[in-house]
């Protein structure tokens, strides 16, 4: 396993005075990472006798990327091994991954800044903000209407359960009328509601899809415009792109999908036309960015992008299940964290932020194999910076 050579810390330079303070942050940063990386203690068995680098060994996992926040801002970003095996190319916290389902709560919050600046309402019947498809009228859906609220949290009453494989670059790729139709080229089946809204929950890509529909239908805009503007650039996640293809300019820049024995299969990677549902490109350091919006904005009385109020839209369960809109809120100890997972062809991650504290952790790997690393960081991290949930894997 090659590891990337230790480069300077991604720190949040925000300091008391002197250089002093920055030799004392400096080393606290550094006292931190080598306790992550280090073997844990006390040792527990499993996986604490062994270093990172380790670890990382076990999983057969070519790279992990991680950014922690602490105190509402990025305490650190460090990347370790090698985005694509077949150049040796080193990845470093400008590598760019797959965020897979994590595409969801970014999406989540464009829709909900939509709403907020009056343009669409959660909470009407997504038909009339269609043009292009509509949801039919059944049994299932005739009493209370589909909306995008009940899309977001899953609760939509859409059967579909998708899971997205993606495509290999260059083959055909449907449009979302195609994709909600279960028409070729599509390689899913269509999207179907097969219960009356908020009256139970089940995970359905098919309905973020149908809710990226309207949007684009509501703004008149391509989608991966349309979160640009309203959620990426403004919060200055520049290394971030919902665009299917991945354009010239970020592929450089990417990291390759590895399979579970860390090879290269074929394809660098899948493309996702479902973007809002697993097609975002990102670094941990980016979507670090967006986790400390929902939590600043939640803290009130105002982040970058949402108000307090539609922060709270988000953080809020429909009352059916754990999720409120694109994201899970789960208890975890004495604490309550928001989260959620990615998992698209060879790459797995992770988002998972504190609902008051102002602290989190973002990971994001090249691998089918990344979850077992993730997991073993997460516990790794919780305890070096003693947060509420201490050893225990943080939920999601």
């Amino acid at each position: 396993m090659r590891m990337v050579p230790r480069a300077p810390l991604c720190l949040a330079l925000v300091l008391a005075s002197g250089p002093g303070a920055l030799l004392a942050q400096e080393g606290e940063v550094a006292a931190l990472i080598a306790r992550i990386e280090a073997p844990q203690s006390p040792n527990r068995g499993g996986l604490d006798g062994l270093t990172l680098t380790e670890v990382m060994q076990r999983f057969r996992l070519p790279a992990v990327s991680i950014a922690v926040v602490k105190d509402f801002k990025i305490h650190w970003a460090r990347a370790y091994g090698i985005a694509d095996v077949e150049t040796g190319q080193l990845a470093d916290t400008a590598t760019i991954f797959q965020a897979g389902s994590i595409s969801k709560p970014v999406f989540a919050m464009t829709a909900v800044k939509v709403a907020q600046e009056g343009r669409l309402s959660l909470d009407a019947d997504v038909n009339t903000l269609l043009r292009s498809w509509q949801v039919p009228r059944n049994a299932s859906t005739g009493e209370q209407p589909v909306t995008l609220r009940s899309l977001l949290s899953h609760t939509s009453g859409a059967d579909d359960g998708f899971g997205f494989p993606g495509y290999n670059p260059g083959d055909p790729q449907p449009t979302l009328v195609q994709i909600l139709s279960g028409e070729k080229p599509s390689n899913v089946g269509a999207v179907r509601f097969g219960r009356p809204p908020y009256t139970g929950f089940k995970y359905s890509g098919g309905g973020l899809v149908l809710a990226q529909l309207a949007v684009m239908d509501v703004v008149g805009r391509p989608f991966d415009a349309i979160a640009r503007d309203l959620v990426l650039a403004p919060l200055g996640m520049r290394s971030s792109t919902y665009e299917q293809p991945l354009p010239a300019a970020f592929a450089g820049r990417a990291a390759r999908g590895h399979s579970g024995g860390g090879r290269r299969m074929g394809a660098p990677w899948h493309d996702y036309p479902e973007q809002s549902a697993a097609g975002l490109w990102s670094t941990p350091s980016d979507l670090a960015r967006f986790l400390i919006e929902m939590q600043r904005a939640i803290r009130g009385p105002a982040g970058a992008v949402l108000a307090q109020g539609a922060a709270r839209e988000m953080l809020t369960p429909t009352g059916i299940g754990e999720q409120g809109l694109g994201l899970a809120i789960k208890q975890q100890g004495e604490g309550w964290y928001f989260s959620h997972s990615g998992s698209n062809w060879n790459f797995r991650a992770d988002l998972v932020g504190h609902l008051r504290k102002g602290y989190g952790v973002v990971i994001m790997t090249n691998s089918e194999n990344g979850w077992g690393v993730i997991v073993e960081l997460e516990a790794r991290i919780a305890a070096a910076y003693n947060w509420d949930s201490l050893h225990k894997p943080i939920p999601r």
